[in-house]
């Protein structure tokens, strides 16, 4: 399973299923990441958390351990 976590810089991919108990599940749909959105992985900081992505046309800023739950294809 490919996860979010696991995109490189420049990458872009299409969130398959969000996995996670339900608030946190509910959290991430919340920020517009919901299944069959196209994601890109813009930027990750410097110790590697957290990520920059691009989701529906807006920067959005994402805690590693929170992209390891996106599975994406």
């Amino acid at each position: 399973m490919a996860t979010m976590a696991d995109m490189k810089v420049g990458e872009t991919a299409t969130v398959k299923r969000v996995h996670g108990d339900g608030a946190l599940q509910r959290r991430i749909m919340d920020m517009g990441i919901t299944k069959n959105v196209t994601v890109t992985l813009r930027k990750v900081a410097p110790l590697g958390d957290p990520l920059e992505i691009t989701v529906r046309g807006y920067e959005l800023s994402i805690r590693r351990g929170d992209a390891a739950v996106i599975e994406v294809i």
